[in-house]
């Protein structure tokens, strides 16, 4: 069944809603983050590089050429693009946390990829997009604004990363107090806003369900895959693997849920693919975290502590 038969009801307004809660959820992770963690990867970036190659050259790359070889619905794919381009998800580190991975490697490559990505994620949308044959058309006719998508990205990602790193050194007992509340009250209002969105399309959503389901399933499992064979092969530690595993397969798919409303509102695959996203890797990511806690990795691989700044 056709993309262009599917009716995805959306409220304009929900645009504003959405841009804020991305844009606390990232300023929530950046109260914990100090230059300190910047220098921590010029010092040791084996793993972090590693990471970022993983997270922005292999996914979108492997994405993209799934989706040409599998001839997957241009919609679909081309929400499937969308998200590989975007950066790790938040949650990542709380994930790592639980997982008993290197929580300072993962703080790390969020700050470090939140800021590479309003960069790179505008670039490898529409390098991805335009490769791919299936969904060139597509971008061709929705014309696709990169100066706007660039500026989109800086507002909800960059400027609220630096806001958090300022408020959080400067006032860092009110950061303690907040960080935790805050992260949990903006995962809630997503979760929130992510069901509201099924609730007002139940009937659109059952009924193609088929179409976007396992593609999602499998999609999450590449970028999980990606990010646990990147870091084996390069011989990093368990608890790096575990880190940079859960930083490539948690993506930021808030994010892409903003890119879509925005730029794309007619565009029903993607939303199906980004809104399932959106559930779907908090339920994959906390399964791995959970089986991992009850494997504590080598003494030689002992997981960092949690930033002094904001402990879990």
């Amino acid at each position: 069944m056709s993309m262009e038969q599917v009716n995805i009801a959306f409220d304009p307004s929900s645009l504003v809603l959405i841009n804020l809660i991305v844009a606390l959820m990232m300023f929530g992770v950046s109260l914990d983050l100090r230059a300190e963690d910047f220098r921590r990867i010029a010092r040791a970036p084996k793993a972090p590089v590693i990471g970022m190659l993983a997270q922005f050259v292999l996914l979108p790359a492997l994405t993209c050429l799934a989706c040409w070889a599998l001839t997957i619905e241009p919609q679909l794919a081309l929400g499937m693009t969308l998200i590989a381009a975007c950066p790790g998800g938040s949650f990542s580190n709380i994930m790592t946390w639980m997982a008993r991975g290197n929580v300072a490697l993962s703080v790390s490559m969020t700050a470090v990829s939140s800021v590479v990505a309003s960069v790179l994620t505008p670039l490898n949308f529409a390098l991805y997009a335009w490769l791919n044959p299936h969904t060139r058309p597509l971008l061709t006719q929705i014309e696709l604004d990169p100066l706007g998508l660039l500026l989109l990205v800086l507002l909800v990602l960059g400027l609220p990363l630096l806001a958090g790193m300022w408020i959080g050194r400067r006032f860092p007992q009110l950061t303690l107090k907040v960080e935790k509340p805050l992260r949990l009250f903006a995962l809630l209002v997503m979760l929130g806003f992510v069901a509201l969105a099924f609730s007002r399309n139940l009937e659109q959503f059952t009924r193609h369900f088929h179409l976007f389901f396992w593609l999602v399933v499998a999609h999450n499992a590449l970028a999980l895959s990606i990010g646990y064979l990147s870091a084996r092969l390069s011989g990093l530690s368990v608890a790096d693997r575990r880190a940079l595993t859960l930083e490539v397969g948690i993506q930021n798919s808030a994010l892409g849920l903003v890119i879509i409303f925005t730029f794309f509102p007619q565009a029903s695959g993607m939303l199906l693919i980004a809104a399932f996203w959106g559930c779907w890797h908090l339920i994959s990511g906390l399964s791995l975290a959970w089986l991992w806690s009850r494997r504590p990795p080598a003494a030689n691989a002992l997981l960092s502590p949690l930033p002094s700044a904001g402990e879990q």
